[in-house]
């Protein structure tokens, strides 16, 4: 079986231009695509995690990935998926997060002379000429036909500004771009990547000639994928830093039951065989699934090592007694204590268990945080200096543990 119809049996391929071609190019490793990435935070989250293996699948195919990194894009800001308008970052900000994500991509694709690029596309936007982009790109573009990509129907009734809706003709000049001067052939999106997608494709037809060879693929995003990215924004980042290797495992171990499954067809490099037979687990069957899920992710993203400290920690922790053994730790400093006492909110955000105050109130009034197997129902309650002497365990849910020291 080639990597065409293998990437489609794994759910992966959602639309494509010209099946035929893009079917040729893949399997013979004659690909030079690219995948963009917004450098919104300075780290990547799981949300990116479909992009991120099939680079390295495609890249193990023989096929070259250019990682393009949206340091010109991201001072617009993409309108698709959006329903307000994103705040601007400074070139510096931009940079930094940029830095990140290489080390992060490092884990999945190998960089190099003839190998994995990644690029900025700050490079080559930053010095347009704007009447130049008018008379040279916008002329290619018909409003009427922007209007209708569904990217912008979304932000209509709330406003689109003029600044946003260059944003189509900014990421189809990156294909453009990339076409010319890297030897980019395709191009890999998320479903509401489409219309701009197609626009990039159509530039280069006009451009450079009906010949012009530029395939564009969309990933199957906007379900599985989409929604991985949302419930994981600001939660379950790859950076340990952000998101430890034990809870990164449990985010995984605890996906609901009917996307399990999915999620090792997408995610993981397990032989397709080996997943067909896991077709008609049920039951225990599927918390047997979860665990594999989990564990082939951590130690993607964080190594063996880490990947077996996890599962360790999760299976003690599962079978009754809570071994603190390999779980999370936050370390406390005497400045963090005000009068010897710390808020619990405040320490629910320190240890990475609620990403602000507002939504570590909600899990205390919701009944989800326990302190040492003592519910903790008031948001206001300040903990004395002296209840982290020994050791001591918060539980947010039912599978969430995290411990405490001075």
């Amino acid at each position: 079986m080639g990597l065409f119809q293998e990437l489609k049996d794994r759910g992966l391929i959602a639309q494509v231009t010209n099946e035929e071609m893009i079917r040729d190019m893949i399997d013979h490793g004659k690909a030079t695509f690219y995948i963009g990435f917004d450098p919104t935070a300075d780290s990547l989250h799981v949300g990116h995690f479909m992009a991120l293996c099939l680079m390295k699948r495609l890249q193990m195919a023989g096929n070259k990935p250019i990682a393009l990194i949206g340091g010109g894009t991201g001072m617009v800001g993409d309108p698709s998926g959006r329903t307000d308008m994103r705040s601007m970052m400074t070139p510096e900000i931009i940079q930094h997060n940029c830095d990140c994500f290489k080390k992060q991509m490092e884990r999945f694709i190998e960089f190099g002379e003839g190998k994995a690029q990644m690029v900025n596309n700050a490079d080559w936007l930053m010095d347009l000429n704007y009447v130049e982009l008018l008379r040279e790109v916008g002329a290619c573009f018909s409003v009427n036909n922007m209007l209708r990509a569904e990217c912008y129907k979304q932000r209509m009734e709330k406003g689109l500004s003029f600044l946003e809706f260059n944003y189509m003709i900014m990421q189809s000049y990156d294909f453009y771009y990339l076409f010319q001067h890297y030897g980019c052939n395709m191009q890999f999106g998320g479903n509401d990547q489409w219309s701009n997608m197609l626009g990039g494709t159509e530039l280069i037809r006009r451009k450079l000639g009906k010949d012009a060879h530029a395939m564009t693929i969309t990933l199957l995003l906007n379900s599985e994928g989409k929604k991985m990215g949302k419930t994981a924004a600001g939660a379950v980042w790859l950076d340990p830093n952000k998101t430890s290797p034990y809870d990164f495992f449990q985010y995984w171990r605890n996906v609901d039951d009917a996307d399990v499954l999915k999620c090792i067809r997408m995610l993981t490099f397990l032989p397709m065989d080996q997943i067909r037979d896991m077709d008609n687990w049920e039951g225990a069957q599927l918390n047997r699934a979860k665990e594999i899920l989990a564990y082939e992710l951590t130690e993607l993203v964080h190594g063996k090592e880490e990947a077996d400290k996890a599962m360790d920690a999760a299976k003690s922790i599962f079978v009754g007694g809570v071994s603190s053994e390999n779980m999370p730790t936050t370390q406390l400093e005497d400045e963090e204590f005000s009068n010897n006492q710390i808020g619990v909110l405040t320490l629910l955000v320190k240890c990475g268990l609620a990403g602000s105050n507002g939504e570590a109130r909600k899990l205390v009034l919701g009944g989800g945080v326990s302190l040492n197997n003592e519910k903790v129902s008031d948001p206001k309650q300040m903990l004395d200096k002296s209840t982290f002497m020994d050791e001591c365990i918060i539980k947010k849910g039912k599978k969430t543990f995290h411990k405490v020291t001075l």
